[in-house]
């Protein structure tokens, strides 16, 4: 089947979605607030449901939590060609990160349908649920379970701060959609490309509408559990104490140090810090902190990785640690061929674009796993994101829709 001419994305349509999308769980500080399968998480579903089915497009869920929504094509035998992202938010997040590329994938698949474009694969917008890792740990797990790093019962049985199992918001979102189908686990995929904002400064910095993305750098994640001994602040000597404030306060400063670079290549982020009891008058007895380290090359990953638990037992003090390491994930690469399409497409359009490496993790890494994977970039505003701040451009986001919209035609015809 020869490739036919191809259609124009409906920008105007796409950035009236976004802002529909941003209604639903927005701040008041212009971000939006929409953790992983919370009512208003659901909610977004539903509306994704809603818009497709005025085509006829076919809505399945898997046992993660994954929504598949599918234009069938001639050809029922062959395995989708898929583009997608997320709808979840970080606390208090952006209206672009995540929700983007799955608007871009959706506005790819009605643009094909209205054009009467017959595919002999069919294409699907993929919504991974959980990427944030916001309200369950890990991140990116629902394309962590598809694609087999994870195991399904262990993802289910995670709670949120509150108690509440990822089982439980699984079943919630099945109840809200009766209709939807189901689709198995590690299911096939012809080829996977993922719309995103860059979440960095290369992009805007060089006048680049486009970044065609090469890989990804590794990161390993660490949960430190501090014990010391709860005691009267007032009545408690040092000699006595065990603050496990204390503890975690020089763990802290020390790993900072011990992870400090002079090329500031890199990334060492405490994202999660409690104490308890939590009380004024009270040496806490208890810290819980997380610890996520990033580096674009595996030794040097390693190297630091290993020295993190070495470095809080030194400063321990007189408390107690328990560490577990609950991710860790090497530096990938994408397909040359799945870089080269961007690009080709990228100079097709003639939107200037460039090669790019992402510091920022994504679902697109683990399906890399099952297909042909690939990213595509589009500048945010100073980098801004994680935070109510966050902007895209609507020429930028139709751009990226453009090219998927592109992209699954030339995969899928």
């Amino acid at each position: 089947m020869s490739k036919p001419a191809y259609p124009l994305v409906n920008s105007k349509r796409l950035w009236q979605r976004h802002l529909d999308m941003a209604r639903i769980g927005a701040t008041p500080g212009g971000g939006v607030h929409r953790l992983a399968l919370t009512p208003e998480d659901i909610e977004a579903h539903l509306l994704l449901v809603k818009w497709a089915g005025v085509h006829g497009f076919s809505t399945d869920l898997d046992a993660i939590g994954n929504m598949f929504i599918r234009r069938a094509g001639s050809d029922s035998s062959l395995a989708p060609v898929a583009s997608g992202s997320h709808t979840d938010t970080q606390p208090l997040g952006g209206r672009f990160d995540g929700i983007t590329g799955v608007l871009a994938a959706f506005e790819a698949l009605e643009t094909i349908h209205e054009a009467g474009i017959e595919t002999r694969h069919p294409l699907e917008t993929i919504i991974w649920n959980n990427e944030e890792g916001s309200r369950f740990i890990p991140a990116c797990m629902g394309s962590a379970v598809y694609t087999g790093v994870e195991k399904l019962s262990d993802m289910l049985a995670r709670e949120d701060k509150s108690g509440v199992t990822m089982g439980a918001c699984v079943d919630a979102l099945r109840q809200a959609l009766p209709q939807a189908g189901s689709r198995e686990l590690g299911a096939p995929i012809a080829n996977f490309i993922e719309t995103h904002i860059e979440q960095g400064i290369e992009l805007e910095t060089n006048g680049n509408t486009i970044g065609a993305v090469t890989g990804m750098q590794g990161y390993r994640r660490f949960q430190v559990h501090v014990i010391g001994e709860d005691a009267h602040s007032g009545t408690t000597p040092r000699a006595r104490r065990k603050d496990a404030f204390a503890a975690a306060s020089d763990m802290t400063h020390a790993l900072r140090e011990r992870l400090w670079d002079e090329d500031d290549e890199i990334r060492y982020t405490i994202g999660r810090f409690e104490v308890l009891p939590g009380g004024i008058s009270v040496v806490p007895g208890r810290v819980n902190f997380c610890i996520d380290l990033r580096h674009h090359d595996e030794g040097i990953l390693n190297d630091l990785g290993d020295a993190v638990p070495r470095v809080c037992k030194a400063h321990a003090g007189p408390c107690e640690i328990e560490i577990t390491e609950f991710l860790r994930l090497p530096p990938m690469s994408f397909p040359e061929a799945m870089i080269a399409g961007v690009e080709k497409a990228a100079r097709r359009n003639g939107f200037p674009h460039q090669r790019i490496y992402s510091y920022a993790g994504h679902d697109a890494r683990h399906v890399a796993r099952l297909c042909p994977a690939g990213m595509i970039f589009i500048p945010c505003w100073k980098g801004i994101s994680h935070n109510e701040s966050e902007r895209a451009e609507p020429g930028d986001i139709a751009a990226a829709a453009q090219l998927i919209t592109e992209l699954l035609i030339d995969q899928a015809v």
